[in-house]
């Protein structure tokens, strides 16, 4: 029995000529053009994530420039030199895995072998991936050789990490840096590549499998494969969920409603079924994170096609989710989720992190950040204007005095009244007093409103939740030793928060610490503002009508001035 042996899809469907390289047209026409020219570098370097087509560009590109009857600036692969360096048979084409020879005994070899020229090849091409992990002595030693190698030898160097490549290695190089490739071109070739197995996938599969590849043709090429071997009909969504251990769409949609309406019970019934239906965590949290990144998306764009991988009745059902959030509340989210993807990596406990993680998003009390704390108060300021506020009126109605009965027990009675008046007035007089302010100094409020920008950056560094409710006043003006600041309709809270006796105080010793002035923190509605105006002019109208009564009231009972005592 002879045994087949199977090749991966990623292998299997390998480029085999340059418009067979998916998204990378701008690398591709580059080198077909140097090809068709003659003006081939003796050094390239291609820089770019993993599956993004750099070792397939490479062995397209040494066949291309060595075959014996190349079509345009493509290999033919059927010539006796492309099939041999396809089944590598040619030691004219080296591919050398840096990560594995990376000494400096490594490179004298190489350079001892750069010495011969080709077997059957016209150049003789060595591909050096994963270059930056060759050590530091290794470039030294590769450096002359790179600098200037035999006429017939190129280099190719591939890497991922370019930021760990001397400075003199690069300046030897052409440099290509390898795109990762569009969500679109990734869901053609996917395409196109079932198309030609005769594999029956859905669309939403093939856009879930690039939505899982980051963007790298060989990871979606290596999941497809994956899918296909767990089905043996039609490959549908619910098959490549469970095939892939991932959460559905419909379950980010209800734990995100979940989060929105602050409900911890349905949150962590949803968390349980994960957790026993087996699926990572660390892999659910990334799904998580992308379905916020797409929230965010909705608020920040209309192109929502170009950026948002998904079908077009899941984009309409984000809209109408993203609708509930505020902006800040995502950027809130999105970074407690990162943090707990950070964190759980090294924890034994990754449940506990993931479920701490749900309780602060539908808690956001607890969140102690900058984010949250606007978080809230943006809610507040939502409830507050939501609110019904009538206006109030003040009752300045002027109650006519009590006129006191002569009876016989006049004098007892009439004590006793002024007495309670006497007391009640001694009472009111206090009260004034108290909440008055010393008028014999005067605070300089030009001074102040010169330098109000610093006095806020003073609060903001040392109290955020002071500065985020100041910054809603206005300053009005000064009164004596006052300080009058207005809020507009519908702020209240700022208002209120503002007022608070230790807020107040903390804003006076900040004023008096940068100007100097001594003030006395009042707020005010804008519309009080008005208010009190009229109020003082109709309360002196009142005290000139009440003189006259009492005046009336004096000559009535001119009579008994002895026995009478009138308080005005």
């Amino acid at each position: 029995m002879k045994l087949m042996g199977y090749t991966a899809l990623y292998r299997k469907w390998r480029p085999i000529v340059f418009e067979e390289v998916v998204g990378q047209s701008h690398i591709t026409m580059t080198i077909k053009n140097q090809i068709k020219n003659d003006s081939i570098a003796h050094a390239y370097l291609f820089c770019g994530t993993r599956g993004t087509g750099k070792t397939s560009t490479a062995k397209i590109f040494a066949r291309a420039i060595n075959c014996l009857s190349p079509k345009g600036s493509n290999p033919c692969n059927e010539c006796e030199v492309c099939r041999g360096i396809l089944n590598e048979s040619i030691m004219d084409v080296v591919e050398i895995d840096a990560a594995s020879n990376n000494g400096v005994d490594n490179i004298r070899e190489l350079r001892e072998n750069v010495k011969y020229p080709p077997s059957k090849a016209k150049f003789k091409v060595y591909i050096i991936d994963e270059v930056h992990m060759l050590s530091q002595g290794a470039f030294n030693a590769l450096l002359k050789t790179l600098e200037e190698p035999p006429s017939y030898v190129i280099f190719i160097l591939a890497t991922t990490e370019p930021q760990k490549i001397p400075s003199t290695i690069l300046s030897r190089c052409q440099r290509f840096d390898f795109k990762r490739l569009a969500s679109e071109d990734l869901f053609k070739r996917l395409k196109y590549i079932c198309t030609k197995m005769d594999i029956e996938i859905e669309d939403e599969v093939i856009r879930l499998i690039v939505r899982n590849s980051d963007g790298a043709a060989r990871d979606a090429l290596s999941i497809l494969d994956q899918c296909i071997s767990f089905s043996q009909d039609k490959l549908t969504y619910e098959k490549a969920i469970e095939t892939l251990g991932l959460v559905t769409d419909e379950f980010l949609f209800k734990l995100t409603d979940a989060i929105y309406d602050e409900d911890p019970k349905k949150a962590m019934e949803l968390i349980d079924d994960l957790i026993n239906s087996g699926k990572d965590i660390s892999q659910f949290l990334r799904s998580l994170i992308n379905h916020f990144r797409n929230l965010m998306m909705i608020k920040m764009t209309d192109s929502l096609e170009e950026v948002i991988d998904m079908s077009r009745e899941n984009i309409e059902r984000l809209k109408n989710q993203g609708e509930k959030f505020q902006l800040n509340t995502i950027i809130r989210i999105i970074n407690i989720l990162s943090e707990s993807e950070s964190n759980i990596k090294w924890s034994s406990q990754p449940r506990i992190l993931l479920e701490l993680a749900v309780v602060k998003l539908i808690r956001p009390n607890m969140d102690n950040s900058i984010e949250g704390l606007l978080d809230r108060i943006r809610k507040l300021e939502n409830k507050i204007n939501s609110l019904d506020f009538k206006d109030r009126k003040e009752d300045y109605t002027i109650k006519a005095p009590k006129i006191v009965s002569l009876k016989q027990n006049t004098y007892k009675n009439t004590d006793t009244v002024s007495q309670e008046k006497i007391s009640r007035h001694d009472k009111d007089k206090n009260i004034k007093e108290n909440n008055s302010l010393p008028e014999d100094s005067h605070v300089d409020f030009k001074k102040i409103k010169e330098k109000w920008n610093i006095i806020l950056k003073e609060i903001r560094q040392s109290k955020i939740s002071v500065h985020a409710v100041l910054m809603e006043g206005n300053l009005v003006r000064s009164e004596g030793n006052k300080l009058i600041i207005s809020f507009r309709e519908g702020f209240w809270f700022h208002k209120d928060a503002t007022s608070k006796k230790s807020n107040s105080e903390f804003i006076e010793k900040v004023i008096s610490q940068i100007t100097g002035e001594k003030v006395k923190l009042i707020c005010v509605m804008e519309d009080e503002i008005e208010h009190n105006t009229n109020e003082e002019e109709k309360k002196e109208e009142d005290f000139s009508e009440k003189k006259e009564e009492i005046e009336q009231v004096k000559e009535y009972f001119s009579d008994f001035q002895d026995k009478l005592e009138i308080i005005e």
